[in-house]
């Protein structure tokens, strides 16, 4: 395996707390619970600063910077053009309930999905089926060389109430690609588009301009914004859900000490708030952009390092070097070509079984399924895909 320029670059000194944490651990779950950079630790006791100084007053700073800030990170990062559209939340999930409780109109609303989508929309949506809340419409992921057109024909077939889909699917990293075209349906009566991106914000580089106006986008930080838990985003385009029916105090923050009357509503993205959370995550959250600003990284050359690493890894397993086991597994590949995803997935009945032996022995991975998902951060270089190359075929052969 040549080695490239951009492989040869080592970028542990930013991660040097979380490696020390831990030695010898050889960390490829970074898809999963990326680790924390030093820089979070930063934003984390900032945190706790402003916590014990400000005390009643935090939230003064909270509204007034630190979700300024963190709005402008994110709606820098996919390409919108008001910052104001972006709420944020401990997670994805509380989104969820916001957006299709604000859709239901005393009739069971129409849901065109796949059998892709995480636990806690697959979960959530379920569960709402059985009490005829929703009925899905699900378009399977597989074969993945027409999944976009099927799902585009899916709809254009008969236009759901809300059309939900991750950008990039979080077991097999297959990406969607018509985006702009499943915008067009959108409108604020409805349909409605509602697209995850936690698999491909700060994963790829994102481009969000063109549908910015029609299309719902969740995501967070718990995963390649490498920030942790309790900074979830939702954008909110104009006018859409103009008053969510499942609301908190937050929506209408300014209105708190006046008198209270009507259920009024903040006129942007905060429309979509709920009530108090641990505002730490978005205090992690903007001092790792700062630092990624510092640094000179952004999301393209993050994305060129983990690529290289991600490809000598995928010649490693086709290879052999990583063990006959991992060769014998079907190596997912589902994008001809364009943006991968950050993780590396492989299909077997054994992959949970398999996952449990490397954790075993502090070679991490996770499973999901008969999936065993690999995961490239920028805290890896080549001798750290040598190194769980050796490991894997020592501990499973």
């Amino acid at each position: 395996m040549v080695a490239s320029d951009e492989t040869m670059k080592s970028y542990k000194h930013l991660f040097s707390r979380a490696l020390a944490s831990s030695p010898g651990r050889i960390h490829f779950a970074a898809h999963s619970h990326h680790l924390w950079p030093d820089a979070s630790c930063e934003g984390h006791m900032a945190a706790w600063d402003d916590g014990v100084a400000l005390a009643d007053r935090k939230w003064e700073k909270v509204f007034g910077e630190v979700i300024p800030e963190a709005q402008q990170h994110v709606a820098d990062e996919l390409k919108l053009p008001d910052r104001r559209t972006i709420a944020f939340s401990a997670n994805t999930h509380e989104y969820l309930g916001r957006i299709f409780t604000s859709k239901w109109d005393h009739k069971t609303i129409d849901i065109l999905t796949t059998d892709g989508e995480f636990h806690s929309f697959r979960r959530q949506s379920a569960r709402w089926e059985e009490r005829d809340f929703v009925k899905r419409r699900i378009v399977p992921c597989e074969p993945f060389n027409t999944f976009t057109q099927r799902f585009l024909a899916a709809m254009r077939e008969q236009p759901a109430d809300v059309a939900f889909l991750s950008h990039v699917m979080f077991r097999s990293g297959l990406r969607f690609d018509g985006v702009e075209e499943l915008a067009s349906y959108a409108s604020p009566d409805g349909p409605w588009v509602v697209l995850d991106t936690y698999h491909s914000f700060m994963a790829m580089p994102c481009d969000f301009s063109r549908v910015a106006d029609r299309v719902f986008l969740m995501g967070g930080g718990y995963k390649y914004a490498m920030a942790g838990e309790n900074a979830a985003y939702l954008h909110a385009p104009h006018g859409y859900a103009p008053r969510p029916t499942q609301t908190g105090w937050f929506a209408d923050f300014g209105a708190m000490e006046g008198k209270q009357g009507e259920v009024g509503y903040n006129t942007d993205g905060s429309r979509f708030l709920g009530a108090t959370y641990d505002p730490t995550g978005l205090y992690r959250f903007n001092a790792i952009r700062r630092m990624l600003a510092k640094e000179g990284l952004n999301t393209a050359t993050i994305s060129a390092h983990c690529g290289a690493l991600r490809a000598r890894m995928v010649e490693a397993i086709e290879a052999g070097i990583a063990g006959k086991t991992l060769r014998g597994a079907q190596l997912l590949k589902p994008n001809a070509s364009g943006s991968q995803s950050r993780f590396i997935s492989l299909r077997h009945p054994r992959a949970v079984e398999w996952k449990s032996q490397l954790m075993a022995q502090n070679i991490i991975t996770d499973a999901r399924d008969d999936i065993l998902r690999i995961g490239l951060a920028i805290y890896h270089d080549e001798a750290d895909v040598d190194a769980f190359c050796a490991g894997v075929a020592r501990v499973l052969g």
